[in-house]
């Protein structure tokens, strides 16, 4: 029983003690504990052991620090870098008081007053001549106040400004890649953590590079006083001579300020390494070495130039030759790993391929169609290829301008390619994937034309012109200046085949006029008009009869950028009638004023080949149906009269080069058109209606 009570009271002891142990040795009060033990050093006399483990301590804590700096992948991985530079300035200083408590004390005594730490930084990098040493001690604090110091609160300083100024904008782009799906909730709260984080670190270093800057001041101002204090106390408490007072405490002093800078000298270049490390993954040699590596021409030309500077006369050869070679050995070994890294992008690219499948094309494309379409024979690539204005690619630019300013019409884009079916030098084009026209052009030569119709007089291939059918000839370029004198009508292949696009648009522009194209042309009026739209469309008329009314006015070459006067125009004949050809015929009466002179010559007027009364009569006679149902039932017989009366005034009329527009009544105008069209179309047919009040006519004669 007195066995079981002895071991209860052991084992409860033991737990007791053990609890006591872990209290002591848990991290928090350890570390308040370091803390409260470097303020003590300011305070309280320490001996020189003591100071010994306390410089070891801080050499040994400024390396960890360093090599710490070198291996992190990115600066936040180091976050409690402003609060340990705090601890490791505050230990220096710490024992910079203590130290100098010891060596102002018992300095007099020799060289281990103030520990073995001190003595052998004195007696080792001194040796024993304070000059020296002096000389070494500034340097450092030049190097470490001046440049490390200096330039790492400065970079500190830009980093904490920009990032600070980059917050807002980078907490917008989580929200949006949040609210895009491309990042979870869980990722958004770890980047914006981050985010705050990188701030948070960016601002602290900030203020940090304070510490470095003021323990370097600290350290200078230290080590001055310590000497004056040293001489003084030595000369006149001590009994010294100024001479071994001023050896004794300087070399003390200046050991001591060894022993102190260089630790501050190493955390203030990690400090800069840190700060200078932002936007940069991976550690330090790693980034180094692979962006070094990167450029291995660089290597190889620095190679060079260190071989290069060691065969100069009067330089000694050796280092030169051992660092070149080292450097040319290392661009060889980036050419290698270069090589071997695009290999395997072409291996990987090549195996990437072969797993994909090629996606099957869907059947839906097959439905799709061109527009409009130019093929070229392969002989004619060159004329889309090169720069210059005579780019047949930039005639085509122009031409869309043209249209939209000649007739209000936007020209769809026109896809160029070639069609190895074609001669070489053929074209073709078509419209909705129908041939609406093919030529014949010669890239290299011109395309000379007698406006007369003259046999051309010069040396060439004689062609037919491809857009009006006329005779011409192509003739080499040296003949340019000579065709001109001879007042001939010179062009080049593209400006041929431009010239034929357009007309063939022209003739096809009713079918290019799609519903959509419509509607653009509704969307792009201005804003002043957009009410009329709004009243016009769809309440009176739809975009489809619109769409009618506007290809109506294009097949017969009137243009349509007047579309407000337009839309004026079918709203008042949709008060009437919504019948779209007598719209058309209102909205051609509104557009009086353009279409008379749109067609008047070179004096201002406006030819005219009237309609006969019996033809009038003939025509209003065989006009049967109503509404939309009105058509043509004139004999055939009388048909053919009638084409042959035209043909013969008409033919008559262009011996003498006038080309009048046919004027008939407003009721048969579109079935007089409609007719003209089949044998004539380049014939205007315009009614009385549309003959403008200020307009100056010309009659030349009678149907």
């Amino acid at each position: 029983m007195a066995l079981n009570f002895t071991n209860n009271f052991i084992g409860q002891t033991k737990g007791t003690m053990g609890g006591r142990a872990r209290g002591i040795f848990r991290g928090d009060i350890a570390f308040a504990a370091g803390i409260v033990a470097v303020l003590m050093f300011m305070l309280v006399p320490i001996p020189t052991w003591m100071l010994d483990m306390g410089l070891s301590l801080s050499v040994t804590f400024s390396v960890m620090i360093l090599m710490t700096v070198l291996f992190i992948q990115k600066p936040l991985e180091f976050s409690t870098f402003p609060t340990v530079l705090l601890i490791a300035t505050a230990l220096r200083l710490g024992l910079n008081v203590a130290s100098t408590r010891l060596i102002l004390s018992e300095g007099h005594t020799g060289g281990e007053a103030a520990g073995a730490v001190i003595e052998a930084f004195g007696s080792f990098i001194i040796q024993d001549s304070y000059v020296v040493g002096g000389i070494v001690f500034a340097i450092l604090v030049i190097v470490n106040f001046v440049v490390i110091t200096k330039g790492s609160g400065r970079i500190a300083e830009v980093a904490a400004r920009f990032t600070l100024d980059a917050m807002p904008g980078r907490q917008m782009a989580i929200d949006s890649d949040l609210s895009a799906g491309l990042l979870s909730e869980e990722e958004a709260k770890a980047k914006r953590a981050e985010l705050t984080q990188e701030s948070t670190f960016f601002g602290a270093m900030d203020g940090s590079a304070k510490f470095v800057r003021g323990d370097a001041i600290a350290g200078l101002l230290i080590t001055f006083i310590n000497v004056i204090g040293g001489i003084i106390i030595g000369t006149t408490s001590q009994g010294m001579s100024l001479g071994a007072a001023a050896s004794a405490y300087t070399v003390l002093t200046i050991g001591d300020g060894l022993v102190s800078q260089i630790p501050a000298l190493v955390v203030s270049v990690a400090a800069g390494l840190l700060v200078s490390k932002a936007g940069v993954e991976g550690s330090a040699d790693q980034a180094l070495f692979t962006q070094f590596g990167r450029y291995p021409k660089a290597l190889a030309m620095s190679a060079v130039l260190m071989i290069g500077i060691g065969l100069v006369p009067g330089i000694p050869m050796l280092p030169f030759f051992i660092l070149g070679s080292i450097a040319g050995a290392m661009a060889f070994f980036a050419f290698q790993k270069h090589e071997k890294a695009e290999q395997a992008i072409v291996e990987t690219a090549e195996e990437e391929r072969k797993a994909i499948k090629p996606p099957e094309e869907p059947i839906s494309k097959s439905l799709s169609m061109d527009t409009l379409r130019l093929e070229l024979g392969y002989g004619l690539l060159p004329m889309v290829q090169g720069e210059g204005e005579n780019k047949l690619t930039v005639q085509i630019k122009g031409l869309r301008k043209q249209l939209a300013e000649e007739m209000g019409y936007i020209l769809p884009a026109v896809r160029i390619q070639d069609n190895l079916q074609l001669q070489a030098n053929q074209y073709m084009v078509r419209v909705k994937e129908i041939e609406a026209g093919r030529g014949d052009v010669r890239p290299n030569m011109l395309l000379c034309m007698d406006p007369t119709g003259e046999p051309i007089s010069l040396p060439g291939e004689n062609t037919t012109e491809p857009t009006f059918g006329l005779p011409a000839m192509w003739v080499d370029k040296r003949y340019k200046e000579e065709a001109g004198f001879k007042g001939y009508t010179v062009v080049d292949a593209p400006t041929v085949v431009t010239t034929h696009l357009t007309e063939l648009v022209k003739e096809n522009m009713a079918d290019l006029l799609s519903y959509t194209e419509t509607q653009r042309l509704l969307d792009e009026l201005s804003q002043e008009f957009q009410k009329l739209v709004a009243d016009v469309i769809p309440t009176q008329l739809t975009v489809t009869g619109l769409q009618r009314v506007l290809q109506s006015l294009v097949a017969e070459r009137v243009s349509i950028r007047d579309l407000p006067t337009i839309l004026e125009g079918v709203s008042e004949a949709s008060t009437y009638t919504k019948n779209i050809t007598l719209m058309t015929e209102h909205v051609r009466a509104r557009l009086a004023r353009q279409i008379c002179d749109q067609h008047s010559n070179m004096q201002g007027m406006l030819p005219l080949l009237t309609l006969s009364a019996e033809w009038e009569q003939a025509f209003a006679e065989t006009i049967v149906g109503d509404g939309e149902e009105r058509q043509l039932a004139m004999p055939p017989s009388q048909l053919q009269d009638f084409i042959s009366a035209v043909r013969k005034s008409y033919e008559k009329l262009s011996r003498t080069g006038e080309s009048p527009v046919l004027l008939t009544s407003p009721g048969v105008r579109p079935f007089v058109r409609s007719v003209i069209e089949r044998f004539r179309p380049q014939t205007i047919v315009m009614s009385q209606n549309e003959i403008h009040a200020k307009a100056k006519i010309k009659t030349l004669g009678q149907i």
